[in-house]
Protein backbone atom coordinates (compact mmCIF):
# COMPACT_ATOMS: atom_id res chain seq x y z
CA UNK A 1 0.00 0.00 0.00
CA UNK A 2 1.22 3.29 -0.61
CA UNK A 3 1.28 5.94 1.61
CA UNK A 4 0.70 9.39 0.86
CA UNK A 5 3.13 11.91 2.26
CA UNK A 6 0.11 14.77 3.50
CA UNK A 7 2.67 17.22 4.79
CA UNK A 8 4.68 17.53 1.29
CA UNK A 9 1.17 18.34 -0.36
CA UNK A 10 0.29 20.74 2.48
CA UNK A 11 3.95 22.10 1.72
CA UNK A 12 3.16 22.29 -2.50
CA UNK A 13 -0.23 23.89 -1.92
CA UNK A 14 1.61 26.74 0.72
CA UNK A 15 4.31 27.04 -1.83
CA UNK A 16 1.63 27.68 -4.74
CA UNK A 17 -0.14 30.27 -2.55
CA UNK A 18 2.94 31.99 -1.97
CA UNK A 19 4.06 32.33 -5.65
CA UNK A 20 0.26 33.17 -6.45
CA UNK A 21 0.44 36.00 -3.88
CA UNK A 22 3.66 37.18 -5.09
CA UNK A 23 2.24 37.18 -8.74
CA UNK A 24 -0.83 39.48 -7.77
CA UNK A 25 1.73 41.56 -5.69
CA UNK A 26 3.68 42.31 -8.92
CA UNK A 27 -0.34 43.21 -11.04
CA UNK A 28 -1.06 44.97 -8.33
CA UNK A 29 1.83 47.35 -8.02
CA UNK A 30 1.94 47.28 -12.20
CA UNK A 31 -1.87 48.65 -11.61
CA UNK A 32 -0.77 51.49 -9.24
CA UNK A 33 2.11 52.40 -11.95
CA UNK A 34 -0.52 52.85 -14.37
CA UNK A 35 -3.29 54.53 -12.36
CA UNK A 36 -0.09 56.82 -11.35
CA UNK A 37 1.03 57.58 -14.73
CA UNK A 38 -3.01 58.39 -15.63
CA UNK A 39 -3.54 60.74 -12.70
CA UNK A 40 -0.34 62.21 -13.91
CA UNK A 41 -1.50 62.71 -17.47
CA UNK A 42 -5.09 63.82 -16.05
CA UNK A 43 -3.08 66.74 -14.18
CA UNK A 44 -0.61 67.66 -16.97
CA UNK A 45 -3.95 68.18 -19.06
CA UNK A 46 -5.89 69.91 -15.72
CA UNK A 47 -3.15 72.27 -16.15
CA UNK A 48 -2.44 72.57 -19.65
CA UNK A 49 -6.17 73.20 -19.82
CA UNK A 50 -6.22 76.12 -17.23
CA UNK A 51 -3.23 77.90 -18.92
CA UNK A 52 -5.44 77.88 -22.27
CA UNK A 53 -8.32 78.79 -19.95
CA UNK A 54 -5.98 81.98 -18.65
CA UNK A 55 -4.69 83.53 -21.93
CA UNK A 56 -8.08 83.03 -23.59
CA UNK A 57 -9.32 84.87 -20.85
CA UNK A 58 -6.55 87.64 -21.03
CA UNK A 59 -7.31 87.90 -24.87
CA UNK A 60 -11.02 88.58 -23.98
CA UNK A 61 -10.36 91.00 -21.70
CA UNK A 62 -7.82 92.97 -24.42
CA UNK A 63 -9.91 92.71 -27.27
CA UNK A 64 -12.77 94.19 -25.15
CA UNK A 65 -10.66 96.55 -24.11
CA UNK A 66 -9.17 97.58 -27.53
CA UNK A 67 -12.92 97.70 -28.90
CA UNK A 68 -14.37 99.91 -26.44
CA UNK A 69 -11.27 102.69 -27.05
CA UNK A 70 -12.01 102.13 -31.07
CA UNK A 71 -15.64 102.91 -29.94
CA UNK A 72 -14.64 105.83 -28.10
CA UNK A 73 -12.61 107.50 -30.46
CA UNK A 74 -14.96 107.03 -32.96
CA UNK A 75 -17.77 108.77 -31.13
CA UNK A 76 -15.47 111.42 -30.20
CA UNK A 77 -14.60 112.27 -33.33
CA UNK A 78 -17.12 111.50 -35.42
CA UNK A 79 -20.42 111.60 -33.56
CA UNK A 80 -20.03 113.58 -30.08
CA UNK A 81 -17.82 116.99 -29.64
CA UNK A 82 -17.25 118.04 -26.01
CA UNK A 83 -17.25 121.57 -24.91
CA UNK A 84 -16.06 123.21 -22.22
CA UNK A 85 -17.39 126.97 -22.40
CA UNK A 86 -14.68 129.82 -21.62
CA UNK A 87 -16.73 133.22 -21.97
CA UNK A 88 -19.98 134.54 -21.61
CA UNK A 89 -20.92 135.68 -25.23
CA UNK A 90 -23.40 132.81 -24.78
CA UNK A 91 -24.93 134.38 -22.02
CA UNK A 92 -27.75 133.62 -20.31
CA UNK A 93 -28.59 130.40 -22.04
CA UNK A 94 -25.18 128.87 -22.02
CA UNK A 95 -23.04 130.06 -18.87
CA UNK A 96 -18.97 130.43 -18.45
CA UNK A 97 -17.72 126.95 -17.18
CA UNK A 98 -21.12 124.33 -18.63
CA UNK A 99 -19.51 121.64 -20.37
CA UNK A 100 -21.81 120.51 -23.31
CA UNK A 101 -22.49 117.98 -26.15
CA UNK A 102 -22.36 119.11 -29.66
CA UNK A 103 -23.73 116.16 -32.19
CA UNK A 104 -21.58 116.09 -35.24
CA UNK A 105 -24.04 114.38 -37.69
CA UNK A 106 -26.91 117.01 -37.21
CA UNK A 107 -26.29 118.37 -40.57
CA UNK A 108 -25.35 115.51 -42.23
CA UNK A 109 -28.38 114.88 -44.23
CA UNK A 110 -30.35 118.64 -43.16
CA UNK A 111 -29.03 122.20 -42.70
CA UNK A 112 -29.17 124.40 -39.81
CA UNK A 113 -32.20 126.11 -38.54
CA UNK A 114 -32.88 129.75 -37.06
CA UNK A 115 -32.33 129.59 -33.82
CA UNK A 116 -29.89 126.40 -33.16
CA UNK A 117 -27.11 127.27 -31.32
CA UNK A 118 -23.83 125.54 -33.39
CA UNK A 119 -20.06 125.03 -32.69
CA UNK A 120 -18.34 125.72 -35.74
CA UNK A 121 -14.47 126.64 -36.68
CA UNK A 122 -14.14 130.44 -35.73
CA UNK A 123 -13.87 132.31 -39.06
CA UNK A 124 -11.06 134.24 -38.60
CA UNK A 125 -8.78 131.54 -36.57
CA UNK A 126 -10.30 128.20 -37.50
CA UNK A 127 -7.56 126.08 -34.82
CA UNK A 128 -10.52 128.02 -32.89
CA UNK A 129 -13.94 127.21 -31.65
CA UNK A 130 -16.68 129.03 -31.13
CA UNK A 131 -20.29 128.66 -30.26
CA UNK A 132 -22.70 130.96 -31.40
CA UNK A 133 -26.63 130.86 -32.23
CA UNK A 134 -27.59 130.86 -36.19
CA UNK A 135 -29.49 134.12 -36.75
CA UNK A 136 -29.22 134.68 -40.96
CA UNK A 137 -29.74 132.14 -42.99
CA UNK A 138 -28.59 131.50 -46.71
CA UNK A 139 -29.99 134.18 -49.22
CA UNK A 140 -31.38 136.71 -46.15
CA UNK A 141 -30.71 140.63 -45.71
CA UNK A 142 -30.05 140.50 -41.64
CA UNK A 143 -30.40 143.86 -40.66
CA UNK A 144 -29.67 145.62 -37.08
CA UNK A 145 -31.52 148.63 -36.18
CA UNK A 146 -31.23 150.42 -32.42
CA UNK A 147 -30.64 146.82 -30.74
CA UNK A 148 -33.24 145.03 -32.98
CA UNK A 149 -32.46 142.59 -35.81
CA UNK A 150 -34.75 142.28 -39.08
CA UNK A 151 -34.89 139.54 -41.56
CA UNK A 152 -36.02 140.27 -44.98
CA UNK A 153 -37.22 143.65 -43.10
CA UNK A 154 -38.87 141.10 -40.44
CA UNK A 155 -38.37 142.13 -36.73
CA UNK A 156 -36.95 138.89 -35.10
CA UNK A 157 -38.24 137.88 -31.61
CA UNK A 158 -35.28 137.24 -29.24
CA UNK A 159 -36.83 135.91 -26.28
CA UNK A 160 -33.12 133.99 -25.73
CA UNK A 161 -31.02 137.47 -25.55
CA UNK A 162 -29.26 138.49 -21.84
CA UNK A 163 -31.05 141.74 -22.49
CA UNK A 164 -34.78 140.13 -22.41
CA UNK A 165 -34.30 137.85 -19.07
CA UNK A 166 -32.82 140.45 -17.13
CA UNK A 167 -34.20 144.18 -16.70
CA UNK A 168 -31.24 145.84 -15.58
CA UNK A 169 -29.11 144.63 -19.04
CA UNK A 170 -29.85 146.83 -21.74
CA UNK A 171 -28.07 145.83 -25.29
CA UNK A 172 -25.95 149.15 -26.15
CA UNK A 173 -23.03 147.60 -27.98
CA UNK A 174 -22.40 147.10 -31.55
CA UNK A 175 -26.72 147.49 -31.94
CA UNK A 176 -26.88 148.95 -35.09
CA UNK A 177 -27.07 150.11 -37.66
CA UNK A 178 -25.54 146.72 -39.69
CA UNK A 179 -26.92 144.80 -42.68
CA UNK A 180 -25.83 141.88 -43.64
CA UNK A 181 -26.54 139.81 -47.34
CA UNK A 182 -25.73 136.37 -46.07
CA UNK A 183 -24.05 134.37 -49.05
CA UNK A 184 -25.89 131.17 -50.10
CA UNK A 185 -23.56 128.85 -48.57
CA UNK A 186 -23.13 130.48 -45.35
CA UNK A 187 -24.70 131.62 -42.07
CA UNK A 188 -25.19 134.83 -39.97
CA UNK A 189 -23.99 133.80 -36.49
CA UNK A 190 -24.27 136.02 -32.77
CA UNK A 191 -24.05 135.74 -29.32
CA UNK A 192 -26.87 135.61 -26.64
CA UNK A 193 -24.88 137.79 -24.79
CA UNK A 194 -25.06 141.35 -27.39
CA UNK A 195 -22.87 143.32 -25.16
CA UNK A 196 -20.33 140.38 -24.42
CA UNK A 197 -20.38 138.84 -27.92
CA UNK A 198 -17.11 138.53 -30.44
CA UNK A 199 -19.58 137.77 -33.59
CA UNK A 200 -20.35 138.68 -37.17
CA UNK A 201 -20.40 142.07 -36.18
CA UNK A 202 -16.89 142.34 -34.99
CA UNK A 203 -15.57 139.04 -37.53
CA UNK A 204 -13.52 139.82 -40.59
CA UNK A 205 -15.09 137.32 -42.06
CA UNK A 206 -18.58 138.02 -41.20
CA UNK A 207 -20.40 134.89 -42.32
CA UNK A 208 -19.78 131.04 -41.04
CA UNK A 209 -20.04 128.32 -44.23
CA UNK A 210 -21.95 125.40 -43.54
CA UNK A 211 -18.46 123.40 -43.74
CA UNK A 212 -17.15 125.15 -40.98
CA UNK A 213 -20.07 124.00 -38.34
CA UNK A 214 -18.79 120.72 -36.17
CA UNK A 215 -22.12 120.08 -34.67
CA UNK A 216 -25.21 121.15 -33.02
CA UNK A 217 -24.87 121.78 -29.41
CA UNK A 218 -27.76 119.93 -27.80
CA UNK A 219 -26.94 119.02 -24.39
CA UNK A 220 -25.37 120.92 -20.65
CA UNK A 221 -24.36 117.86 -18.74
CA UNK A 222 -22.40 120.20 -16.27
CA UNK A 223 -23.07 121.52 -13.65
CA UNK A 224 -25.44 118.71 -12.78
CA UNK A 225 -27.78 121.48 -11.47
CA UNK A 226 -28.10 123.04 -14.93
CA UNK A 227 -28.32 119.72 -16.71
CA UNK A 228 -30.41 119.60 -19.83
CA UNK A 229 -31.01 120.33 -23.11
CA UNK A 230 -29.39 123.23 -24.69
CA UNK A 231 -32.18 125.73 -26.61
Amino acid sequence: MEILDLNDEVKDTENKSSEDKDWEDVVDFGKEEQDEKKEGKKGKKSKKKEETSAVREIFSWIFTIAIAVVAAMVIKNYVIINANIPSGSMENTILPGDDIFGFRLAYTFSDPKRGDIVIFNAPDDPSEKYIKRVIGLPGETVTIEDAQVYINGEPLEEDYLKSATEEDEVWTTNAGPYEFKVPEDSYLLLGDNRNGSSDARVWEHTYVSKDAIIGKAILRYYPFNRFGVVK
